[in-house]
């Protein structure tokens, strides 16, 4: 079983920053994809940012030159470092993680329960 926990969400003004973090513990052999997805109440989860073991990142037009993924697998961590927020990047950030457990096992896509971020003033 693999477990994920953000930290590092609160609440913050506009044009402020934050660093989240995602850590993965359980069985690991391997964390290929990792991302950070973002949920608002009545709206579609969105993909905020992505980045595979190579370490080529993806990024949401939205939040593109401000927020920056990263990863430590070494850690099975990812982060997000997020400047400039606006009152719209308000929600709840959630990382992902595909994971294989073991060698020649299938990958699975596993989710941290989240993190809150409110930007206001």
């Amino acid at each position: 079983q693999v477990q994920l926990v953000e930290s590092g969400g609160g609440l913050v003004q506009p044009g402020e920053s934050l660093r989240l973090s995602c850590e993965a513990s359980g069985t690991i052999f391997h964390v290929t994809f990792m991302a950070w997805y973002r949920q608002v109440p009545g709206k579609q989860r969105e993909l905020v940012a992505s980045v595979t073991a190579g370490g080529t990142t993806n990024y949401a037009d939205s939040v593109k030159g401000r927020f920056t993924i990263s990863r430590d697998s070494a850690k099975n961590s990812v982060y997000l470092e997020m400047n400039s927020l606006k009152p719209e990047d308000t929600a709840v950030y959630i990382c992902s993680e595909r994971v294989q457990s073991q060698i020649g096992a299938m990958a699975y896509d596993y989710l941290g329960r989240g993190t809150q971020v409110t930007v206001s003033s």
